[in-house]
């Protein structure tokens, strides 16, 4: 049975002069805070780092799922997680060995979470299944907000799916990228249950109401 679903509004789509503002626009409508890291290396763009999500610790209660998508997370994940984040996702494509920083990531009280990006297939991480907390399927190129929806990576979503009901693992399946109205109930079908959403939360008037809207749909699929 997939758990009930979890709506991340990203912030990366937010207005970065408010912030603690926009966070707390979401307050008691979103389930996590989508967090996007990135170094300019291992994505060619920059957004936010550390002190920023220090900062923004203080100004909300509601978890933060953060998404690094930089090198060498092995150096830079553990921090974030004694920061006070819910959950750090790293970079298959980025890191040695996943099991152990997932590992530190749990020691160091935070949840540990597995991104694999558009071009990567899923088949040689899905033996890390039971290591992690979450596996976080691309259904965009990591690096932008904003891109369009891929329907093609919901494949992998299927096969994590079957591997997680398979071995009866507590493994939240998040996608990220193009989540909308007219993609998430797809998304759920084929087995995700956390829903990074960016655009579609902070471009609507409402951002609570946009995320109220996505958890119908995705509750709506049984």
């Amino acid at each position: 049975m997939t758990p009930s679903p979890i709506i991340a509004p990203s912030i990366l789509a937010a207005d970065f002069a408010r912030l603690a503002d926009e966070v707390r626009a979401i307050e008691g409508a979103a389930d996590w805070v989508h967090v996007d890291v990135m170094d300019n290396h291992f994505v060619p763009n920059l957004t936010i780092g550390l002190p920023v999500v220090q900062s923004l610790r203080k100004a909300t209660e509601i978890p933060f799922d953060v998404h690094l998508m930089i090198t060498d997370p092995e150096r830079w994940a553990p921090g974030y997680a004694e920061a006070g984040a819910y959950n750090v996702t790293f970079h298959a494509e980025a890191c040695e060995d996943p099991v152990h920083l997932a590992k530190t990531l749990r020691a160091a009280g935070a949840k540990a979470g597995l991104a694999i990006d558009r071009d990567t297939p899923v088949e040689p991480y899905l033996e890390l299944l039971p290591y992690v907390d979450t596996v976080l399927i691309m259904t965009i190129k990591a690096g932008f907000g904003g891109q369009k929806f891929m329907p093609e990576m919901l494949d992998k979503v299927r096969d994590v799916r079957r591997r997680i009901s398979a071995k009866d693992l507590d493994v939240r399946l998040e996608v990220d990228g193009g989540i909308a109205a007219g993609t998430i109930e797809q998304a759920a079908e084929a087995g995700a249950d956390a829903f990074v959403a960016g655009t579609a939360v902070y471009g609507a008037a409402d951002p609570a109401e946009a995320i109220r809207k996505l958890r119908a749909l995705a509750e709506g699929v049984s």
